[in-house]
């Protein structure tokens, strides 16, 4: 077998007595959900993949692996898509799936915590907080099948992160193995902690290069009494960025949500997606998906929202507003908003950015990208949507009408070299929330600043001396 060529059968077998035949999966067919990610633009090879069920058996696994310097690529739900959770093609690299430490190990209503290991799927985490009348905010279109060790080492933001914040800061402690198979035990759940560097934040959007995340404790919320759902029409993102700063002055914490979604993409789901359909009588060519929530009662919240939108009408800074009657109403419309990206897929190829800028520079930056977007490729179609409250867009270009897609595919460098140069000129980020993985770590490393840079690389070298945490990731 040409893998075995590349790690001996006796070191494999050597990987596999830690898990048991069961759990070291070798058939190519078994291998084969692994080593692909959900969009296939990356592939690769590995001979074995691990599947350890204790973190003492994911320390038994460093501990050879650091020995023998095998490379590992540790991988939660496999739903990345910068290509930080494959293997290369080397057929040198062990990928070790955290899928079955799946155990929520502790709720604790006094402190607002939940302790869960790295293999719990994120949409269980939730039903587990609303099981014990509690909130965890963390909220992605792939939640179902994402795992939380994989949100955390990718940082993960969602929808929430307006009023709750991203993965990071969803996090108090954690519990990593290390390369040498050494445990990290910091889980902890202190809300105040000034004894020297905060080491969990290492790992968290650290995607696997400086250790395995095996479980963490994390923030939970007072269950919102009220919840209500807005749809709204706007001319342009200026105006949705007036009507933002309303909002939050109205709203303050109580604004949980403000999606800004381009028309175009409104228009694909409603071709693409089944059962969907557009919630306003009038096109606009932008509209907000806003949401208020109240911890007093479902009035106040209700009261809120039609101020906010009362005001708005009058402002002039809205066109139109379809406000959710109940429960499913507000389902049906946040259904539209998670469907968006997969929308995408019929209308050909596409080139994605997970960008963002400062809240105030976002009706600039649309402006000044989409017009660099036309000088690469004209007739490209810009498809903007994303989460305007905190700055972070998803600025995906499809490819024009009847054109090729492969060629279309082939002016990528240029297209994100194009839309990443708006992106720094206004002090923005070139990865918001999907993480640097394979995608962007030629770009990160060539235009972040030298000192980010070394210091980085000195962090990694510290922690990694050997270079086997999932090599040629991030940095």
């Amino acid at each position: 077998m040409l893998n075995d060529i590349h790690l001996p059968s006796a070191l494999l077998d050597r990987f596999a007595e830690i898990v048991g035949d069961r759990f070291a999966l070798r058939s190519p067919a078994d291998i084969e959900p692994y080593v692909h990610e959900p969009r296939g633009l990356y592939g690769g090879s590995t001979p074995l993949v691990l599947r350890p069920g204790t973190v003492d058996e994911v320390s038994r696994i460093m501990k050879i692996a650091t020995e023998t310097r095998t490379p590992i690529v540790p991988q939660s739900g496999n739903t990345g898509l910068v290509g930080g959770q494959q293997p290369d093609r080397s057929g040198r690299q062990v990928v070790l799936s955290l899928a079955r430490l799946d155990r929520i190990r502790e709720v604790d209503l006094h402190s607002n915590t939940i302790t869960a290991e790295a293999g719990v799927i994120l949409q269980n985490l939730q039903e587990a907080a609303d099981a014990a009348n509690r909130l965890f905010p963390l909220s992605l279109a792939s939640q179902g099948t994402c795992r939380i060790g994989g949100n955390l080492s990718s940082n993960a933001g969602g929808t929430g992160v307006l009023a709750y914040g991203n993965a990071r800061e969803l996090c108090l402690g954690v519990e990593v193995v290390m390369p040498n198979g050494e445990i990290f035990d910091d889980l902890r759940k202190l809300k105040k902690d000034n004894t020297g560097y905060d080491l969990k934040d290492l790992f968290v959007g650290g995607e696997g290069t400086l250790g395995v995340i095996t479980a963490a404790v994390m923030k939970l919320f007072p269950k919102p009494r009220g919840n209500e759902v807005a749809w709204i029409g706007l001319e342009s993102p200026a105006k949705a960025l007036e009507f933002f700063a309303l909002a939050i002055d109205r709203a303050g914490s109580g604004l949980t949500a403000f999606e800004l979604i381009q028309s175009i993409i409104l228009d694909f789901t409603v071709r693409h997606i089944p059962g969907s359909a557009a919630p306003l009588a009038t096109a606009c060519p932008w509209y907000v998906l806003m949401q208020v929530s109240s911890g007093r009662s479902a009035e106040d919240a209700r009261g809120l929202i039609e101020e906010i939108l009362g005001e708005g009408l009058e402002r002039g800074l809205i066109l139109d507003a379809a406000l959710a009657a109940n429960l499913a109403q507000a389902a049906t419309l946040w259904r539209l908003r998670e469907t968006m990206p997969d929308s995408q897929k019929p209308e050909g190829a596409s080139i994605k950015h997970d960008i963002s800028v400062p809240v105030a520079a976002i009706p600039e930056f649309i402006e000044r990208a989409s017009k660099v977007v036309q000088e690469v490729v004209p007739g490209a179609r810009v498809v903007c949507f994303g989460h305007m409250g905190d700055g972070n867009l998803h600025f995906n270009i499809s490819q024009p009408l009847g054109a090729d897609g492969a060629a279309f595919l082939n002016r990528y460098h240029d297209m994100n070299g194009a839309v990443h140069g708006v992106v720094r000129a206004l002090s923005g980020s070139i990865s918001a929330e999907h993480g640097i993985g394979t995608l962007k770590r030629d770009e990160l490393i060539a235009t972040a600043p030298p000192v980010a840079i070394d210091l980085m690389r000195r962090v990694k070298q510290a922690f990694d001396p050997l270079g086997i945490m999932n090599p040629g990731k991030v940095i």
